[in-house]
């Protein structure tokens, strides 16, 4: 959403509302020629990412249709006070968004694609706008390259990005591919308005055939591999925490060089209401960047942290507001992506390479205690908890 948020910017705001009536905004008319169902999660997060291929300025009306659209298909209705007489910036985004009253996510998502196909059709027929069906080596991410800068995003916006499997198998391999590329950086982030809800709790109800016992050694196994990928890592790895985080999420934040989040994002690991113990080397690295006393709130006591507090105990690198974040964001990961590959790559050896054998041993004990954890009646009885307090709901 870098080209449809620059309009916000304070300095050119005068300019804006004098070129843009409010009145125009609900007028603005969309010829949609999608499906009557809406287009699916894929495509919206597809066209969402062909916004950076537009190489004219749509003008601000198109803009904040853009914008409104993008509200309209993530978060559903306008159903936010409308900002103060003095936020100027604010109230045209507002009333962009309530402008389309009761609009359904779905329809949002399709006049949103449909309006991004047309500014590029627009621009000439060079540029693809729908991803090729079985193009993707990926059903849990969407993976890309561009100016120097590989993008592996969390793609199961419906679950709130949780975790199966078949995604911490892609993740490996996405990771292994992005280590051995061009990219000079490489970023993680999440689609929807979660960055990772953790571990999905369904890979815990598929017992195979060698009973719990088996079950919960492929899990340490696959754990114990996906850890690892993050500690070999051999570029640059920043995390843009676009929402709420938890679990595992949460816990590989200290293996990242930099993490930039959302104001809104938050920071969870309750592994003691749910029977476990911490991973992602969290043992050895939150005591390490909070201090023992705020790491045990974190790690033993599930105490949940905002962006701020997690930013002031150093598990965060920046925050930054939700209506700029995108943005101030890209500007940061461009600059970064124009430094030397291997001086970057070297440097990050440098400064991460004397712990490398020592976070080794803690994800061999982390996991051995976890496989230990899934076989426990403690934990077995607390995930079943967890399931039927969700279906209380």
């Amino acid at each position: 959403m870098a080209l449809a948020l620059r309009i916000f910017r304070p300095c050119g705001f005068v300019r804006f509302t004098r070129a843009v009536q409010v009145s125009h905004i609900t007028t603005l008319k969309l010829h949609t020629t999608g499906s009557a169902m809406g287009a699916t999660v894929e495509q919206f997060n597809h066209a969402k990412g062909q916004m950076g291929k537009l190489k004219n300025d749509p003008g601000n009306e198109v803009k904040l249709k853009i914008y409104a659209l993008f509200k309209q298909a993530t978060q559903g209705p306008c159903n936010t006070p409308k900002p103060g007489m003095l936020d100027f910036v604010g109230k045209v985004k507002w009333e962009a968004w309530k402008s389309l009253g009761s609009v359904s996510q779905e329809e949002a998502r399709q006049q949103y694609v449909d309006l991004i196909d047309s500014l590029l059709a627009a621009e000439g027929p060079a540029v693809a706008t729908q991803p090729t069906a079985g193009s993707s080596p990926f059903n849990t991410l969407l993976v890309s390259t561009k100016d120097n800068i590989t993008t592996i995003c969390f793609n199961r916006p419906e679950k709130k990005n949780a975790i199966t499997v078949e995604m911490y198998n892609e993740i490996i391999k996405a990771l292994e591919q992005a280590g051995k590329d061009e990219s000079v950086i490489t970023v993680i982030t999440g689609s929807g308005d979660f960055f990772c809800s953790g571990n999905d709790l369904t890979n815990f109800t598929k017992i195979p055939e060698g009973g719990i016992s088996k079950m919960a050694k492929d899990a340490g196994e696959l754990l114990r591999a996906y850890v690892q990928a993050f500690i070999d890592f051999p570029k640059p790895l920043i995390a843009v925490v676009n929402g709420p985080a938890v679990g595992v999420s949460v816990t590989l934040l200290g293996l990242f060089d930099i993490i930039y989040a959302t104001e809104k994002a938050t920071f969870h690991t309750p592994f003691s209401q749910l029977g476990q113990s911490p991973e992602g080397c969290s043992s050895y690295t939150f005591p390490k960047m909070m201090g023992n006393a705020k790491a045990s709130e974190v790690l033993l006591f599930n105490k949940k942290l905002t962006a701020t507090q997690a930013c002031a105990q150093g598990l965060v690198t920046e925050v930054f507001p939700d209506s700029s974040f995108q943005t101030e964001v890209a500007t940061r990961l461009k600059a970064y992506a124009k430094l030397p590959r291997n001086s970057l790559a070297l440097s990050k050896q440098l400064v991460r390479g004397t712990e490398k054998e020592r976070l080794y041993k803690v994800n061999d004990q982390e996991v051995e205690r976890l496989v230990e954890r899934w076989q426990s009646d403690e934990c077995m009885q607390a995930i079943m908890g967890f399931f039927q307090s969700k279906a209380k709901l």
